[in-house]
Protein backbone atom coordinates (compact mmCIF):
# COMPACT_ATOMS: atom_id res chain seq x y z
CA UNK A 1 0.00 0.00 0.00
CA UNK A 2 2.62 2.57 0.57
CA UNK A 3 4.01 2.03 -2.70
CA UNK A 4 0.90 2.47 -4.28
CA UNK A 5 0.82 6.34 -2.30
CA UNK A 6 4.19 6.34 -3.14
CA UNK A 7 3.67 6.03 -6.60
CA UNK A 8 0.44 8.45 -6.64
CA UNK A 9 2.55 11.43 -4.71
CA UNK A 10 5.39 11.27 -7.04
CA UNK A 11 6.00 14.22 -9.38
CA UNK A 12 7.44 11.66 -12.11
CA UNK A 13 3.93 9.88 -12.02
CA UNK A 14 2.13 12.75 -12.94
CA UNK A 15 3.93 14.34 -15.08
CA UNK A 16 4.01 10.77 -16.98
CA UNK A 17 0.29 10.97 -16.89
CA UNK A 18 -0.03 14.53 -18.43
CA UNK A 19 2.46 13.85 -21.01
CA UNK A 20 0.54 10.14 -21.85
CA UNK A 21 -3.00 12.18 -21.88
CA UNK A 22 -1.82 15.09 -24.33
CA UNK A 23 -3.07 13.42 -27.53
CA UNK A 24 -6.11 12.26 -25.62
CA UNK A 25 -6.80 15.94 -24.53
CA UNK A 26 -6.33 17.46 -27.91
CA UNK A 27 -8.62 14.44 -29.46
CA UNK A 28 -11.30 14.81 -27.13
CA UNK A 29 -11.70 18.68 -27.70
CA UNK A 30 -12.03 17.69 -31.52
CA UNK A 31 -15.04 15.07 -30.62
CA UNK A 32 -16.52 18.43 -28.47
CA UNK A 33 -16.42 20.67 -31.72
CA UNK A 34 -17.86 17.55 -33.76
CA UNK A 35 -20.60 16.76 -31.20
CA UNK A 36 -21.75 20.13 -30.00
CA UNK A 37 -22.55 20.73 -34.26
CA UNK A 38 -24.15 17.79 -33.71
CA UNK A 39 -21.70 15.66 -36.07
CA UNK A 40 -20.32 11.81 -34.83
CA UNK A 41 -16.84 11.94 -36.14
CA UNK A 42 -16.09 7.95 -35.28
CA UNK A 43 -12.83 8.80 -37.76
CA UNK A 44 -10.90 10.89 -34.66
CA UNK A 45 -8.52 7.94 -34.32
CA UNK A 46 -7.60 7.42 -37.57
CA UNK A 47 -7.40 11.63 -38.50
CA UNK A 48 -5.30 11.49 -35.34
CA UNK A 49 -2.79 8.58 -36.74
CA UNK A 50 -2.65 10.47 -40.04
CA UNK A 51 -1.95 13.88 -38.56
CA UNK A 52 0.97 12.91 -36.63
CA UNK A 53 2.69 10.83 -39.74
CA UNK A 54 2.34 13.68 -41.94
CA UNK A 55 3.49 16.60 -39.41
CA UNK A 56 6.61 13.78 -38.57
CA UNK A 57 7.24 13.03 -41.76
CA UNK A 58 7.46 17.40 -42.75
CA UNK A 59 9.60 17.53 -39.15
CA UNK A 60 11.83 14.42 -40.65
CA UNK A 61 12.17 16.67 -43.82
CA UNK A 62 13.34 19.47 -42.63
CA UNK A 63 10.33 21.66 -41.13
CA UNK A 64 10.50 22.85 -37.70
CA UNK A 65 8.71 21.25 -34.76
CA UNK A 66 5.94 24.17 -35.30
CA UNK A 67 5.63 23.53 -38.96
CA UNK A 68 4.93 19.67 -38.44
CA UNK A 69 2.27 20.76 -35.96
CA UNK A 70 0.79 23.12 -38.57
CA UNK A 71 0.96 20.03 -41.17
CA UNK A 72 -0.53 17.93 -38.96
CA UNK A 73 -3.26 20.09 -37.68
CA UNK A 74 -3.83 20.63 -42.02
CA UNK A 75 -4.34 17.36 -42.10
CA UNK A 76 -6.42 16.75 -39.48
CA UNK A 77 -8.62 19.98 -41.01
CA UNK A 78 -8.85 17.90 -44.48
CA UNK A 79 -9.67 14.38 -43.55
CA UNK A 80 -12.02 16.07 -41.17
CA UNK A 81 -13.54 18.18 -44.22
CA UNK A 82 -13.85 14.82 -46.43
CA UNK A 83 -15.43 13.50 -43.05
CA UNK A 84 -18.25 16.94 -43.43
CA UNK A 85 -18.56 16.26 -46.92
CA UNK A 86 -19.60 12.81 -46.82
CA UNK A 87 -22.03 13.35 -43.92
CA UNK A 88 -23.04 16.91 -43.85
CA UNK A 89 -23.35 17.63 -47.55
CA UNK A 90 -24.02 14.34 -48.50
CA UNK A 91 -25.79 12.63 -45.59
CA UNK A 92 -24.12 9.52 -45.29
CA UNK A 93 -24.45 7.53 -42.59
CA UNK A 94 -21.66 9.66 -39.56
CA UNK A 95 -21.11 6.09 -38.18
CA UNK A 96 -19.86 4.32 -41.54
CA UNK A 97 -18.53 7.14 -42.71
CA UNK A 98 -16.24 7.81 -39.37
CA UNK A 99 -15.03 4.28 -39.65
CA UNK A 100 -14.10 4.41 -43.57
CA UNK A 101 -12.02 7.71 -42.36
CA UNK A 102 -10.27 6.17 -39.67
CA UNK A 103 -9.62 2.96 -41.66
CA UNK A 104 -8.58 5.16 -44.99
CA UNK A 105 -6.14 7.40 -42.74
CA UNK A 106 -4.59 4.91 -40.74
CA UNK A 107 -4.00 2.51 -43.91
CA UNK A 108 -2.84 5.81 -45.91
CA UNK A 109 0.12 6.77 -43.00
CA UNK A 110 1.24 3.07 -43.29
CA UNK A 111 1.47 2.93 -46.66
CA UNK A 112 3.16 6.35 -46.93
CA UNK A 113 5.32 5.23 -44.08
CA UNK A 114 6.29 1.94 -45.80
CA UNK A 115 7.00 3.99 -49.55
CA UNK A 116 8.71 6.78 -47.71
CA UNK A 117 11.22 4.48 -45.75
CA UNK A 118 10.97 0.68 -47.62
CA UNK A 119 14.01 -0.69 -46.20
CA UNK A 120 14.42 -0.13 -42.32
CA UNK A 121 14.62 -1.90 -39.34
CA UNK A 122 13.90 1.04 -36.81
CA UNK A 123 12.17 3.82 -37.31
CA UNK A 124 13.53 7.10 -37.95
CA UNK A 125 13.54 9.68 -35.03
CA UNK A 126 12.99 13.16 -34.94
CA UNK A 127 14.40 15.91 -32.68
CA UNK A 128 11.39 16.69 -29.76
CA UNK A 129 10.06 19.69 -28.33
CA UNK A 130 12.03 20.09 -25.00
CA UNK A 131 10.92 19.85 -21.49
CA UNK A 132 9.89 23.21 -20.13
CA UNK A 133 12.44 23.59 -17.20
CA UNK A 134 12.11 27.31 -16.37
CA UNK A 135 8.82 26.81 -15.14
CA UNK A 136 8.12 26.85 -11.51
CA UNK A 137 5.39 24.65 -11.26
CA UNK A 138 6.40 20.59 -10.35
CA UNK A 139 5.17 18.48 -12.73
CA UNK A 140 4.54 21.08 -15.65
CA UNK A 141 8.41 21.95 -15.67
CA UNK A 142 8.72 17.87 -16.83
CA UNK A 143 6.11 18.35 -20.11
CA UNK A 144 6.34 20.08 -23.39
CA UNK A 145 4.79 22.96 -25.07
CA UNK A 146 2.83 20.82 -26.83
CA UNK A 147 0.91 19.61 -23.00
CA UNK A 148 0.95 23.27 -22.19
CA UNK A 149 -0.87 23.91 -25.61
CA UNK A 150 -3.34 21.21 -24.45
CA UNK A 151 -3.98 22.31 -21.50
CA UNK A 152 -4.55 25.80 -22.35
CA UNK A 153 -7.07 24.89 -25.33
CA UNK A 154 -9.28 22.75 -22.55
CA UNK A 155 -10.34 26.11 -20.90
CA UNK A 156 -10.37 28.28 -24.33
CA UNK A 157 -12.31 26.06 -25.79
CA UNK A 158 -15.15 25.54 -23.11
CA UNK A 159 -14.57 29.69 -23.12
CA UNK A 160 -15.59 29.46 -26.90
CA UNK A 161 -18.73 26.95 -26.48
CA UNK A 162 -19.94 28.57 -23.54
CA UNK A 163 -19.69 32.33 -24.05
CA UNK A 164 -19.23 33.51 -27.51
CA UNK A 165 -21.94 34.09 -30.14
CA UNK A 166 -20.00 32.05 -32.21
CA UNK A 167 -20.41 28.98 -29.69
CA UNK A 168 -23.58 29.54 -29.18
CA UNK A 169 -24.56 29.34 -32.85
CA UNK A 170 -22.14 25.74 -32.77
CA UNK A 171 -24.39 24.80 -30.34
CA UNK A 172 -27.36 25.80 -31.86
CA UNK A 173 -26.61 23.73 -34.63
CA UNK A 174 -26.32 21.05 -33.02
CA UNK A 175 -29.41 20.78 -30.66
CA UNK A 176 -31.42 22.84 -32.76
CA UNK A 177 -30.55 22.84 -36.97
CA UNK A 178 -34.55 23.70 -37.58
CA UNK A 179 -34.16 27.10 -35.36
CA UNK A 180 -30.53 27.83 -36.37
CA UNK A 181 -31.68 27.95 -39.79
CA UNK A 182 -34.48 30.15 -38.98
CA UNK A 183 -32.32 32.66 -37.38
CA UNK A 184 -30.17 32.64 -40.99
CA UNK A 185 -27.18 30.44 -39.86
CA UNK A 186 -25.96 28.55 -42.23
CA UNK A 187 -26.19 24.83 -40.74
CA UNK A 188 -23.80 23.09 -42.99
CA UNK A 189 -21.32 25.68 -43.16
CA UNK A 190 -20.86 25.80 -39.25
CA UNK A 191 -21.11 22.07 -39.04
CA UNK A 192 -18.20 21.91 -41.43
CA UNK A 193 -16.20 24.41 -39.70
CA UNK A 194 -16.55 22.76 -36.47
CA UNK A 195 -15.25 19.19 -37.81
CA UNK A 196 -12.28 20.90 -39.80
CA UNK A 197 -11.50 22.93 -36.31
CA UNK A 198 -11.82 19.52 -34.47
Amino acid sequence: MNELLELLTSAAFWGAVLRIATPLILGTLGVLLCERAGVLNLGIEGIMVAGAFAGWLAVFQGASLWGGVAVAALTGAVFGLLHGLLTVKLALSQHVSGLGITLLATSLASYAYRVSFPKVERPPTVQTFQPMEALPIPVLDTQTPMTLLALVLVPVVGWVLMRTPLGLAVRMVGENPAAAEGQGLSVTGLRLGAICAG
